[in-house]
């Protein structure tokens, strides 16, 4: 009887732990947050230009949907297009293995009551060439997801922006380039004139 009882409490134990650290799942979370980028028209240049995201909870939601909600996490994703055979960038339900939203944009504390919320961020220069789009989870006081909201629609194939990478080229890099070739056609040119003139000389003689 004790050796049940042992055996009842271990399986309620395992399916606790099993429940308390269970992955979200991306198809279990409601969009439940509006949200908005705004930055320049065209391609945005990693290292150079902002984008400006705002949030707050949709005002066609009831009230109490935002209780749980402590955290704000604002993260830029890649839009469909851009993970292409790029298997580091696949999409997964799982969100411990989704690798869709992979940078940061920043993590604030949630204001409850459809407040609005603002952050501007740099697009930072380990940012690759591709299309984007911007996605805020909520999460509970558990750091757990439990909402989001994104700005794009539901196949990601709206509002997309364009980022271009850092090349590893810099315009001074460029112009000292530019004069050590100048200088090296100007001795190549002054090398010859110099042997053609000895040659002339010692001709002369």
């Amino acid at each position: 009887m004790a050796i049940n009882r042992f055996l009842l409490g271990s399986v309620f134990v395992c399916c606790l732990v099993a429940t308390c650290y269970a992955n979200i799942l991306f198809s279990s979370l409601k969009p439940t947050l509006t949200v908005t980028a705004n930055h320049k028209e065209g391609v945005l240049k990693a290292g150079v230009d902002n984008v400006t995201v705002t949030w707050m909870l949709d005002s066609s939601m009831p009230a109490g949907t935002d209780s749980s909600y402590k955290t704000i996490k604002v993260k830029l994703c890649y839009a469909p297009v851009s993970q292409v055979d790029r298997g580091w960038r696949k999409t997964k339900d799982d969100l411990t293995k989704d690798k869709t939203c992979s940078h940061k944009i920043v993590a604030k504390p949630y204001v409850a009551g459809g407040a609005v919320a603002t952050a501007t961020w740099t697009v930072q220069r380990d940012v690759p060439t591709a299309k984007y789009f911007v996605r805020a989870y909520a999460h509970d006081a558990a750091d757990k997801e439990v909402a989001y909201g994104q700005t794009t629609s539901a196949d990601k194939k709206t509002n997309l922006f364009d980022v271009e990478a850092v090349t590893g080229r810099h315009a001074s890099l460029d112009i000292a380039s530019i004069c050590f070739s100048a200088f090296s056609v100007v001795s190549l040119f002054g090398f010859f004139f110099l042997e053609r003139r000895k040659t002339k000389i010692a001709e002369a003689k």
